[in-house]
């Protein structure tokens, strides 16, 4: 149910955004990882334990306005825990605000699914975990082109659930909330 609502909201997003003829599509494949808030870096400089987190963004921009689904995956997002695992999935459809040119920086804000996973094997006993969760994202980041087609894009989010999420991981009944750092290919056509 929760699912169908995220497909809801992507698509009035979708429609609410459409771009005229002369917009940009784009793909930016990326790498990053998540810190503070419930992930297991507390900060982003002073972290031995990173999680690489991976991803594509996708969409199309006009001169100034655009659309954006982001589709990402970290895993160990908790930590590493013998007999555990854990993760992290994030679909987002977020609009993007920023002009055009070989350099464009942009913020952005939206909406969708963020799932958290985990499953522990206690003496042969699989105990798995995994709840679809509405939330939003907030952030900021510039793309820089090298050649018309060709550049580098990187950028720095918030992630917050809007309703509380049982008990994982060291959570007990509260938002799950997150940063993500990134940088990524920029591909335009």
């Amino acid at each position: 149910m929760k699912l169908l609502n995220v497909a809801r909201w992507s698509a009035v997003l979708l429609a609410v955004s459409a771009v005229p003829m002369r917009a940009d599509g784009f793909v930016s494949p990326y790498i990053g990882f998540n810190y503070g808030g419930n992930s297991n870096c507390a900060t982003l400089t002073n972290c031995e334990d990173q999680r690489w987190n991976f991803g594509v963004s996708l969409g199309s921009k006009s001169s100034v306005v655009g659309f954006e689904a982001d589709i990402a995956w970290a895993k160990d997002f908790f930590g590493k825990v013998p007999g555990a695992e854990n993760s992290v999935f994030t679909l987002m459809s977020n609009v993007v605000i920023g002009p055009s040119g070989r350099v464009q920086p942009y913020v952005l804000a939206g909406v969708g699914l963020i799932r958290p996973h985990t499953s522990f094997n206690v003496a042969d006993t699989i105990t798995s975990f995994s709840d679809n969760s509405i939330g939003y994202d907030v952030g900021f980041g510039v793309n820089g082109y090298f050649t018309k087609s060709v550049g580098i894009r990187g950028d720095v989010r918030r992630f917050k659930t809007f309703q509380d999420l049982p008990r994982i991981s060291g959570l007990s009944d509260e938002h799950l909330m997150f940063w993500r750092v990134s940088i990524g290919l920029a591909l335009r056509f």
